[in-house]
């Protein structure tokens, strides 16, 4: 499980991404590099984090199910994913 304010920062990063997207990608466009510097260095999405949607672990992300390897595995079992057997874990 993840800190809380482990995930308040990744939420605070999340809201400021999208606050200055269109002003970076207006910078961007016009090839000001300058001004892309002075803007907060999270303000880029590329400083995000994917973290499982239940348990907030970084690593081991699944991008197809927003969910960690481990939350992934145990949801498996259970019956909760539909589509999904277990073969040999």
């Amino acid at each position: 499980m993840a800190k809380e304010s482990m995930k308040a920062r990744e939420r605070k990063r999340a809201r400021m991404v999208e606050q200055y997207a269109e002003k970076r990608a207006a910078l961007k466009a016009e090839g000001d590099y300058e001004g892309l510097q002075k803007l907060p260095k999270n303000s880029a999405a590329v400083r995000m984090h994917n973290r499982c949607k239940l348990t907030g672990r970084p690593k081991g992300y699944m991008r197809q199910f927003g969910l960690s390897r481990v939350t992934f595995r145990e949801m498996a079992s259970k019956g909760l994913i539909p589509g999904v057997k277990k073969a040999s874990w």
